[in-house]
C-alpha cells in the first residue's frame, strides 16, 4: 500500500492531476465509498485533505466512519466538473491517524471545528485513476465525446499482497508488475 506520497513521488503528474480535480472547488471535495457491515456499497459526499505527505479525511461519528474503522476498504471519486466531464478515482485501505501532531497540524489545514468528533483517517493508494475527455462546450448534443484519455496506476504492493500463489497476481488482479518504468503500472489510452 502507497502513501500519496510514494505515489505522486512515481506519478507526478498524474497526482498532480487527480488533485486538481479533488481540490477544483478550493478545499477537497468528493464521493467517498466505504463497505458496509453487510458487504454492500455505501457512498459519502466528503471533503479529503491533500498535501505533499498524504491523503487524508476527517470523518465525523457516522456510518461511514464505523465502516471504516471495521473495514478500512475505501475509494474516493472526485465531484463532476462544470466544464468537462473529466473524473479522478483512488482507493485503497484508510487508517486512523493517531500522532498528535499530524492531527493537529492537519486540522488547522483543513480547517476541521475542534469541537465536533471526528477522527483523521490516512488514505494510501493501491489505484489511481484520471480520465480526461475534454471540454463539454466542444461536443454538439448528439455527437459521442470518443474515447477519454485514461491514465491508471497500480501499486505493485497491493498486487502481490492480493495474490494467492507467490510469484501471481490474484484472480480479476491484473498483474501490476509489468509496467514499463516507474515503481507502480502506468496505463494510458486515447
Amino acid at each position: 500500500m502507497a502513501s500519496w506520497s510514494e505515489f505522486a513521488a512515481d506519478e507526478p503528474r498524474l497526482a498532480d492531476g487527480i488533485r486538481h480535480l479533488m481540490q477544483q472547488y478550493g478545499p477537497g471535495f468528493g464521493y467517498l465509498a466505504t463497505v458496509r457491515a453487510d458487504g454492500g456499497p455505501r457512498v459519502h459526499p466528503v471533503s479529503p485533505v491533500i498535501t505533499d505527505d498524504g491523503l487524508y479525511c476527517f470523518v465525523v461519528d457516522s456510518p461511514k466512519r464505523r465502516d471504516l474503522e471495521r473495514d478500512g476498504r475505501y475509494a474516493l471519486h472526485s465531484f463532476p466538473p462544470e466544464d468537462s466531464d473529466d473524473e479522478a478515482y483512488v482507493a485503497g485501505q484508510a487508517r486512523p491517524v493517531t500522532d498528535q501532531a499530524r492531527v493537529a497540524r492537519l486540522a488547522e489545514i483543513g480547517r476541521a471545528a475542534p469541537q465536533v468528533d471526528w477522527r483523521l483517517f490516512e488514505f494510501t493508494v493501491d489505484v489511481a485513476m484520471l480520465a480526461r475527455r475534454g471540454d463539454v462546450g466542444t461536443v454538439r448534443p448528439g455527437e459521442g465525446t470518443g474515447r477519454p484519455a485514461v491514465q491508471v496506476w497500480l501499486d505493485p504492493r497491493a498486487a502481490d499482497a492480493a495474490s494467492p500463489v507467490s510469484g501471481g497476481a490474484a484472480v480479476g488482479v491484473p498483474d501490476r508488475r509489468s509496467a514499463h518504468g516507474g515503481r507502480g503500472a502506468h496505463r494510458a489510452a486515447a
